[in-house]
This record gives C-alpha cells, sequence and structure tokens, in this order.
C-alpha cells in the first residue's frame, strides 16, 4: 500500500498511470487536461491554459511563438486550490513546456507555499516508449506498488513484442513511408517515441529523429519523402477536431501528388488521447499504426475503436469517410 494518502498528477500520462496501478483513490487533484480514465470526472482541476486552444492551428501556433519571445508560461498553477489539497506527492513533466505545466513553476509553487513544503515532486521526461515504462516504475516505486507496476509493464511490453515480432520478417519493400503530423499548418512532424513506434510497427519514418523532439517541416521535405501513409494526430485534438483543422492540407500544391493521398492511405487519428500522450496508451497507438501499415497483418486493435478516421481529398476538401 502506498505511504502517499494525497497524491496530484499535474500530466494526464501521469493520471493514468496511477489509476493503471490502481491508485486512483489516492489522486485527489489533476490537470485541466486530464480525460481518462472516466473515474476522474469530478476531481480538482488544478491548471488552466493562457492560450486560446479553440483557435485555428496556425493562430495557437502563432501563440506559442509569442509566448516563447516572451519567455511565458503556456500554462498556469492554481496555487491556492493545489495547496488546500496538501498533497503528498506531486506528479508533473519536465519534457516538453508546450504541453503541460513547466517543471519550474511546479518547483517555484512548491518552495513558495508553506503548505506544500512536505510534498515530494516527480518529474516525468520519457523521449521513448520505455521510458514511459521506466516511468510506471518510477512512480510505482514513490508509491510502493512494485508488484503491481511490473504485472503491468510485463503486459505492455508483451503487446509490444507481439507487434514488433509480427513485423520483423516484412520485406524492406513491405514497408511504408510514413509521415505522422503532429501539428497542421505549419506542419510539425512527430518526434520523441513516434519514429520508434513506425519502425516497430512496419514502417518507415524517414524525416524526424528517433528520440529527439518534435520538428518543423516544409511541404517541400514532406513531397520529396513522399509518404505511402500520412496519419494527421495534431497535439492535444481528438479525431472531430483532427478532420476539421486538416482542410488546409488539400489546398497545399503539392498534396494531390502525394502516394498516400493518391492511394486513400490518409487517416486522422486521437493524437490527445493516444500518440501525443507519452503514457501506457502508446501501446494502442503501437497496435494502431500496425493495422493503418499492414490492414492485412493486424486487425483493428478494439482497444482503441473510434480512434481514427480514413480521409479522402473530395472537391479540393477533405473528408472522412463512413465506418
Amino acid at each position: 500500500m502506498s505511504t502517499h494518502k494525497r497524491i496530484v498528477s499535474l500530466i494526464s500520462s501521469a493520471t493514468e498511470i496511477l489509476f493503471l496501478l490502481g491508485l486512483g483513490r489516492q489522486v485527489v487533484g489533476v490537470s485541466h487536461e486530464c480525460d481518462y480514465p472516466p473515474q476522474i470526472a469530478g476531481l480538482p482541476r488544478l491548471t488552466h491554459s493562457l492560450v486560446n486552444a479553440a483557435a485555428l492551428s496556425r493562430a495557437i501556433d502563432d501563440q506559442v511563438r509569442e509566448f516563447a519571445i516572451d519567455q511565458q508560461a503556456l500554462y498556469a498553477i492554481d496555487v491556492d486550490d493545489l495547496a488546500r489539497l496538501k498533497p503528498d506527492l506531486i506528479i508533473t513533466q519536465a519534457q516538453c513546456d508546450v504541453c503541460a505545466v513547466r517543471y519550474d513553476d511546479v518547483l517555484s509553487a512548491v518552495r513558495d507555499t508553506p503548505a506544500l513544503a512536505a510534498a515530494e515532486i516527480i518529474a516525468l521526461n520519457p523521449r521513448r516508449l520505455t521510458d514511459v515504462l521506466e516511468d510506471i516504475r518510477r512512480i510505482s516505486e514513490a508509491t510502493e506498488c512494485r508488484d503491481r507496476a511490473e504485472e503491468v509493464i510485463a503486459a505492455l511490453e508483451t503487446r509490444v513484442q507481439q507487434v514488433r515480432q509480427s513485423c520483423s520478417t516484412l520485406a524492406a519493400a513491405d514497408r511504408p513511408r510514413v509521415a505522422l503530423l503532429e501539428w497542421i499548418d505549419p506542419p510539425m512532424l512527430a518526434g520523441n517515441w513516434t519514429p520508434e513506434l513506425v519502425s516497430w510497427a512496419g514502417g518507415v519514418d524517414g524525416l524526424p529523429a528517433d528520440g529527439r523532439h518534435s520538428s518543423y517541416a516544409s511541404w517541400q521535405e514532406i513531397a520529396a519523402f513522399d509518404p505511402e501513409v500520412i496519419v494527421i494526430m495534431p497535439c492535444g485534438f481528438g479525431v472531430p477536431r483532427a478532420i476539421v483543422e486538416a482542410h488546409v492540407l488539400a489546398a497545399q500544391p503539392e498534396w494531390q501528388s502525394l502516394s498516400a493521398v493518391r492511394s486513400g492511405r490518409v487517416f486522422a487519428a486521437d493524437g490527445n488521447a493516444y500518440f501525443n500522450r507519452s503514457g501506457p496508451r502508446l501501446v494502442d497507438s503501437l497496435e494502431i499504426l500496425a493495422h493503418l501499415f499492414h490492414p492485412g497483418l493486424f486487425a483493428a486493435p478494439a482497444s482503441a475503436a473510434g480512434a481514427w478516421k480514413r480521409l479522402r481529398t473530395e472537391a479540393g476538401e477533405l473528408v472522412a469517410e463512413n465506418p
């Protein structure tokens, strides 16, 4: 049993890990972005965004750039509410200031608030799926549930190995070139754990570097790579929002010439719940990619129903196909 009676999670991936480890009853507060599992409904939200997330992709990107120039945080912590909860453990992240509250802001809140003086802080900073599994161990060690963590990790690793083993004998010609768009306007290619997942799922991701942060790319670079599969999975967006935002893609001069577009292998996916979230559902993301790359080899994962839609270009617009 955990010695931490009161846990606060300021990042959605950690919230998922905590509940997967059976620690849900000890979670007393979460971030504004935490939306899974359903049991978190009603928990206090301890952060809020300073960016207008309802704006279009280009406008959001402009806001983020302006905040970065001014060295301003994109998210704020509701310190008074956090202090009232008197957590023993706070889990946050030190990976990306665009994704969640800044680690330094969490440190400052704890240092400057007497009611938080005794709180332990764990900062997650995964770059690959193996780092996510190690984060599960780190959290389990802090909460004294190591046995449960090893069971969870073993189950996740088994699923990963099943995909990797099935793809291990694929010939190079059977591995499609893949582009995963983590942002639409301007285009940003998914980095960190994504190239690794693409490779394990039997694809070729020749643009971003494995383990490095996501990076902008020009349409000329994307066209030169000529992806045979495109997955549109904007950070923080679900499938409906991704479909709406994707309308700008069809207007790109290079769009119609891409192999993925000509063959009908363009998909909008739930980046918010799966691909962009560095938690246990990255294994679901791997299984989704394996199905999208090799539908004859991998069935659609039942655990991720509704996590993607095939898109087609019709009269100069991207529209979702019916199931």
